[in-house]
């Protein structure tokens, strides 16, 4: 029975949950978001914690996105291959034009090295090779990269190369890559390969290693930044993926065909920093309530977050908390259980939600526990009745 209304009360909160983000995400853009004039035909800048947008301009427009298109073939890699595979490199990947690491036919590397050299120095070589080894073949992997972006949530996003390189097609938005990036970035590996600088990996057949520049002069010329992908062909003009995080707040941004892409890049990014602080209310795992509990073996349970409870917000506002929680619980439940759901609301929109879990079981109370509690509080009961006599 108690599973029953557990199972029920977690169908709710998904349905109820579920149409009031669909349904307020709209409100809330149409109220938080601010069109900006930029250089670049479509820009935009997102929060990574919680993905709300900050600043848009064309940002559905959908666009060639040269070599950022690389963002989502390391993402797949990521997911579906291992670091320390080994590639062997075809005759599809030597060769390949446009910006490369020179990989020869039949080299080894493994899928760690060739990242490397897909990411900062952009090789279109590696992202063939990387393709191949993960799905098989390029189309084989195209398909799964467009897949996994519709996974994502972009909705006018289309893969046809795995570097970029101009496909009749082949576009994305800079919405749909800021998606693309966010889940990236929750990749730890991912964030370390971009954030670097300067890296070597090794050449087959030469007695020296390949040295590899990160193209991304952001993180050198801007505090806090924190990568991601750079991208130009004459068809996209130049595209940039780029990230940053200050104060606890990390902010992720997309410009596609900007001629001035680092240093508009820094403007969108500081406009963010000086706009915006994060505001967080309950760290995860922090008690929140304390609820009775019904015909349990203990009369109450800690109620914590499922996860932080943080999101963006303009500097000088003050968010409020909304709850939904039962007045009191049945007992019969398990730890981590969900129960409710506490949001940080501003100007009727949610900024940011985590689920409230009960933070330990409590079964119900069984003929057992009454009989041994009964023995417990009797008071001539258990050990204490021969003492007594012996006096």
């Amino acid at each position: 029975m108690k599973d029953r209304f557990f199972h029920r009360v977690r169908r709710l909160f998904l349905f109820v949950c579920c149409a009031a983000l669909t349904l307020l995400n709209g409100h809330a853009r149409a109220q938080e978001e601010k069109l900006i004039e930029t250089s670049a035909k479509a820009a935009v800048l997102i929060e990574k914690n919680t993905g709300r947008v900050l600043y848009r301009r064309n940002e559905e427009t959908a666009l060639p996105m040269a070599s950022t298109t690389k963002v989502m073939t390391a993402l797949l890699a990521l997911e579906e291959g291992s670091l320390d595979d080994v590639v062997t490199v075809s005759r599809n990947a030597f060769g390949v034009p446009g910006t490369s690491i020179y990989l020869s036919e039949g080299e080894k590397l493994t899928l760690r090295d060739l990242l490397y050299g897909l990411m900062l120095a952009s090789g279109n070589d590696a992202a063939v090779a990387i393709a191949e080894h993960i799905g098989g073949s390029v189309d084989a992997f195209c398909r799964r990269m467009t897949e996994r972006a519709a996974e994502l949530g972009c909705q006018n996003t289309v893969f046809l190369s795995p570097n970029g390189l101009p496909t009749p097609g082949h576009h994305t938005t800079a919405y749909d890559l800021a998606l693309i990036a966010r889940e990236a970035m929750d990749h730890p590996e991912f964030r370390e390969i971009v954030s670097t600088r300067r890296a070597s990996i090794p050449w087959e057949g030469r007695t020296y290693s390949r040295i590899l520049n990160n193209k991304n002069r952001l993180l050198t010329d801007y505090d806090g930044a924190t990568g991601i992908k750079t991208g130009y062909t004459k068809a996209a003009g130049r595209c940039l993926v780029f990230g940053a995080k200050r104060d606890g707040l990390e902010l992720i941004g997309v410009v596609l065909n900007c001629p001035d892409w680092f240093q508009e890049a820094e403007r969108i990014l500081d406009m963010g920093f000086a706009e915006y602080e994060a505001f967080t209310a309950f760290a995860a795992g922090e008690s929140v309530r304390v609820l009775p509990v019904k015909d349990g073996v203990r009369e109450t349970v800690s109620i914590v977050t499922g996860r932080e409870l943080s999101a963006p917000v303009r500097k000088g506002r003050v968010p409020t908390l909304e709850y939904t929680l039962p007045e009191e619980l049945p007992a019969g439940f398990e730890l981590g259980d969900e129960i409710g759901e506490v949001r940080l609301m501003l100007d009727g929109n949610t900024l940011a939600s985590s689920p409230l879990i009960v933070a330990e079981g409590i079964p119900e109370r069984d003929y057992r526990y009454e009989v041994e509690r009964f023995i417990e509080l009797w008071p001539l009961g258990g050990e204490r009745q021969p003492a007594a006599l012996g006096q």
